[in-house]
């Protein structure tokens, strides 16, 4: 047998916003697909060799449906909606991924002989909730769905539509909507039992928790209740929803997710045993801090899921657009990121062409040289913390004068935000920067100027109070951005992009 070196690693075992996971291995890779919402482009997988250690593979579609809300046409968007917790399934030679999409209502059906790609969009008529593809060994084809009830629905054999005759029926009914019912369904055969994993809430108190229900048949009874119940001593916040997968030599783990506030929902490495033909998900019932697998190819090397950026080359894998840019208004390579501005609009969540990362738990820094030489009067362009309650520290042009502002939006605040500090700049160019700081949930961003080498806090102490908000139902993301207020024209240039997990020294 050959050599397989061991790796391990910390959980959250990806600490960054990578919700939803589902998880299917071949041979000796690991696919994980998550949810992106509405950003491109989107429907990320990741891949590994150990489970543990994860990069960028690919992206299902650069754009899901060309609409004026994915767009951000006029007043239109997705936040909140676009696509939601994928299945990602094989049958034979070919590869299945389905989702639904909350702004267009309807379920998407991709399709690929390569992982890698391309991949062929349908649709499956109907609409099916955080939904399980699932293909027994007779080559039948169902979907498992649902919220509170968890249905089974038999499709077609070119899986467009639920088989007339077909199966149809509960499996699970949760018998309550006082609080989360069950969802997040995940389906599977294993050792020729059916088993749907579920997520839903204790009823005393918000927290996850993970339910297992089995049958020997698909007309026959499922039966089980809650097999995980942990919050990694995290503030209560439980860990369920996700996918299990086996390894090579037959070991079994359990991918889950868990809320970490203003970052997002990060996936969760749990190792899992069988007893008595149910699973047993854990260490004495709990989430391990560290957790090790053998790393099925010796010598691979992991590309990170974050990072700096010159701005050269092609794009790099780590940067996804908030909703679908128009590519006919940037730029990227030679050195910089450009954003022309192409329309007015009286918010950043409007603007086309804003370029996002993830951020990192429990904190990271970002910096960026911003070129506002080509600011007109209106424009404004940034370094942004971005969610519903976004804050962000720009270079705007008023009246012919360049000045840095930071500004900052509060829950239910005016759409533009509320200005914290103005500072007027002598040039066109400056350095900004941003600090995340998310451990235990505290959830600030701090905004930084860079002069004459050393960073200044600005805001006079100002910590914006992030704050993870079911409106965007995303973690934060550090964003580059730009737009007009006043007239289409102008444009402004990012150059240097770095990325840090330390907080910089300043006087």
């Amino acid at each position: 047998m050959p050599y397989r070196p061991f790796a391990s690693g910390t959980n959250p075992i990806i600490p960054m916003d990578f919700p939803d996971p589902d998880i299917l291995r071949v041979g000796d890779a690991y696919y994980m697909v998550s949810t992106t919402m509405y950003f491109m482009p989107g429907c990320v997988i990741l891949r590994s060799h150990d489970l543990i250690h994860w990069e960028f593979f690919t992206h299902v579609y650069d754009m899901l449906e060309n609409t004026p809300a994915q767009r951000l046409e006029g007043n239109a968007n997705a936040y909140g909606k676009g696509m939601w917790a994928a299945s990602l399934r094989r049958r034979g030679d070919t590869f299945y991924i389905s989702f639904v999409a909350y702004d267009t209502h309807k379920t998407y059906l991709y399709s690929a002989s390569d992982m890698k790609g391309p991949w062929k969009r349908n649709e499956i008529e109907g609409f099916y909730h955080d939904s399980s593809l699932f293909f027994d060994d007779d080559g039948r084809a169902y979907i498992v769905y649902g919220g509170t009830q968890i249905h089974i629905t038999e499709l077609n054999d070119d899986l467009t539509s639920p088989r007339p005759g077909g199966l149809d029926r509960i499996i699970a009914d949760s018998g309550t909507s006082d609080y989360l019912g069950f969802e997040g369904s995940h389906f599977y055969k294993i050792n020729g039992r059916y088993y749907l994993f579920v997520i839903h809430s204790r009823k005393d108190r918000w927290k996850r928790v993970e339910s297992c229900y089995t049958s020997t048949t698909l007309v026959g009874e499922f039966t089980g209740g809650v097999v995980f119940e942990d919050d990694l001593g995290f503030l209560d916040q439980g860990v369920a929803q996700g996918g299990v997968v086996d390894t090579p030599d037959g070991r079994w783990f359990c991918y889950l997710f868990q809320d970490r506030g203003a970052a997002g929902r990060m996936p969760v490495l749990i190792p899992m045993t069988w007893e008595d033909g149910m699973p047993v998900i854990g260490e004495n019932g709990k989430v391990p801090a560290m957790v090790t697998n053998r790393c099925e190819r010796p010598g691979w090397v992991c590309a990170p899921l974050y990072g700096s950026d010159d701005f050269r080359g092609e794009m790099k894998p780590f940067w996804e657009w908030n909703h679908i840019p128009d590519r006919s208004l940037l730029s990227y390579g030679s050195g910089r990121y450009t954003i022309h501005f192409g329309k007015t609009c009286e918010s950043l969540t409007q603007a086309a062409n804003t370029l996002t990362q993830r951020t990192l738990y429990p904190g990271c820094f970002a910096a960026v040289t911003l070129d506002g030489s080509q600011l007109r009067d209106g424009d404004i362009a940034g370094l942004c913390a971005l969610q519903d309650r976004w804050a962000f520290a720009g270079l705007a042009r008023e009246a012919g004068e360049l000045f840095v502002t930071l500004r900052a939006r509060n829950e239910n605040g005016p759409a533009d935000g509320v200005e914290v500090e103005r500072i007027p700049v002598p040039g066109d160019r400056v350095r900004l920067g941003v600090w995340f700081d998310f451990e235990c949930m505290k959830d600030k961003a701090t905004f930084y100027l860079q002069q004459n080498g050393a960073w200044r806090e600005l805001g006079q102490g100002y910590r914006h109070q992030m704050t993870y908000l079911l409106t965007h139902f995303t973690g934060y993301r550090i964003a580059l951005f730009g737009f007009a207020r006043e007239g289409a024209g102008g444009s402004a240039a990012f150059e240097d992009f770095v990325y840090e997990t330390e907080k910089p020294a300043c006087y």
